[in-house]
C-alpha cells in the first residue's frame, strides 16, 4: 500500500468522485458536483492524516466515512434545501397522512394529486421539486423546527430535554424509532419497497435503478420523493416517542 500522501491522494480520489455522484444522485440540481468532490478532498485528506494503521482496520472503511462526513458538512453549511421544498414536501406528507386515515389505505398518486387539488403531472413536478427531504432531519429530533410562537408539545419537548434525550443521536439510536421505521416501510407500495430496497440495500445508483424498473430516471425520483413523504407522513409526533428512562437503544439498520 502506497505510504506518501500525494500516493494516497491519486489512488482514492476515484473513490472521492463515485461517492460524491452518489450523494449528490440524491440532492436537487442546485447542489454542484464540484463543490461536493472538493469537500470529499478534504475529507479525504484528513482521513490520510488522521489514519494509524492496525490489523483491524480498512484505511479504505476509514476513508469512506471521513469523506461522507465532509460532504455532509458541507451540505449543511450551504442550507441546500430551501425552506420551500420543506413546505412543499410537508404539504405532500399531510395529504398522504389525512387520506391513509380516511381510506384506511395507502393512497394512490391520483388520489394525493386530487386531494392537493393537483393534476397527476403537476403533482409528480412537485414531488420532482421536493427531491431531496430526507426521511428524518435533524430538525425533526431537536424541534428546532417550530414556528415561532408556537407551544405545540412544549412541556413535552422541555421533559425532554432533561437526562439527554435533547441528544439527538439517542433519539435515532432509539428502539422506538427503528420499530416505527421497520413499521413505515412495510406500508409501502410494494414498487416504492422495491426502489428502497435496490437503492439502500443494493447500493444501485438511480440509471441502474431505472433499468431493473423498467422506468425512467426522472420516474425514480418521483417515486422514492413519495416513498419519503409516505414514510414521514407515518412517523408524526408521537408515534414512537419514549421516555428517556424506557429507551433501550439499538444502532438503526
Amino acid at each position: 500500500m502506497p505510504t506518501s500522501e500525494d500516493q494516497l491522494v491519486g489512488q482514492f480520489a476515484p473513490m472521492v468522485r463515485r461517492l460524491a455522484l452518489q450523494l449528490v444522485a440524491k440532492l436537487p440540481a442546485s447542489v454542484e458536483l464540484d463543490d461536493l468532490m472538493q469537500a470529499g478532498m478534504m475529507g479525504l485528506l484528513d482521513a490520510i492524516r488522521r489514519y494509524q494503521q492496525t490489523p483491524d482496520a480498512q484505511f479504505e472503511t476509514y476513508a469512506v466515512t471521513r469523506i461522507r462526513g465532509a460532504m455532509l458538512d458541507e451540505l449543511r453549511s450551504q442550507d441546500w434545501l430551501p425552506r420551500s421544498v420543506r413546505s412543499k414536501a410537508k404539504t405532500v406528507e399531510q395529504a398522504i397522512h389525512q387520506l391513509g386515515h380516511r381510506l384506511m389505505r395507502p393512497p394512490t398518486e391520483a388520489e394525493i394529486a386530487e386531494q392537493l387539488e393537483l393534476s397527476v403531472p403537476e403533482y409528480q413536478s412537485l414531488l420532482e421539486e421536493a427531491r431531496g427531504v430526507q426521511i428524518v432531519h435533524y430538525e425533526d429530533l431537536t424541534g428546532h423546527h417550530l414556528e415561532s410562537g408556537d407551544t405545540r408539545d412544549a412541556g413535552q419537548v422541555e421533559s425532554r430535554q432533561q437526562g439527554g434525550w435533547a441528544n439527538p443521536l439517542n433519539q435515532l439510536l432509539s428502539q422506538g424509532l427503528r420499530k416505527a421505521l421497520i413499521a413505515a416501510i412495510e406500508t409501502l407500495p410494494e414498487r416504492e419497497q422495491l426502489l428502497l430496497s435496490l437503492q439502500f440495500e443494493q447500493d444501485l445508483n438511480q440509471k441502474e435503478i431505472s433499468a431493473v424498473m423498467g422506468i425512467t430516471e426522472g420516474r425514480v425520483s418521483q417515486l422514492r420523493s413519495q416513498a419519503v413523504a409516505r414514510i414521514r407522513a407515518q412517523l408524526t409526533p408521537g408515534s414512537w416517542n419514549e421516555k428517556p428512562q424506557d429507551v433501550e437503544y439499538q444502532t438503526l439498520l
